[in-house]
């Protein structure tokens, strides 16, 4: 049996430094979206403009990371998949490449934003889990 250590803080959002960290690192995200060209595909999902995607994405994830619940406060249910598909406003298709942009651009974020290493790796693995899930399975037939 393995005895992990406890974490420094309660939540994630403690330990990432509070909602001035969480926008620090979504305007990161957001900024290497529209400046790298590795992320272009992410980007193009994307439409025009960034300003709603930047705003949302603060919003879920101060909640999401334990802090302040701004996005269900607005919205409700995140219901990701849901809001993510082609069907839904502002919906596309998440297949394997946006899946795995989506999740380099993230870990680029925070690592340019000072996220510490610790929480970093955790939140990586909880960031793959949620986009896997995202990925649009019948894209993955088609390719079959």
């Amino acid at each position: 049996m393995q005895i992990h250590e406890k974490p420094p803080f309660d939540t994630p959002f403690e330990w990432i430094g509070g909602e001035a960290k969480v926008h620090a690192l979504v305007e990161r995200f957001y900024d290497l979206m529209e400046l790298e060209p590795a992320y272009a595909q992410l980007r193009a999902v994307h439409g025009t403009t960034l300003e709603n995607a930047r705003q949302r994405l603060f919003w879920f994830l101060c909640g999401w990371l334990g802090g302040p619940q701004h996005y269900t406060d607005r919205f409700g249910h995140p219901m990701l998949r849901a809001r993510h598909l082609p069907q839904s406003i502002g919906g596309h298709s998440i297949g394997i490449k946006e899946r795995d942009q989506w999740l380099a651009c993230m870990d680029q974020a925070m690592g340019e934003t000072d996220v510490p290493e610790a929480l970093r790796a955790r939140l990586r693995d909880s960031f793959f889990q949620t986009a896997d899930w995202m990925v649009d399975k019948s894209l993955l037939v088609k390719r079959l």
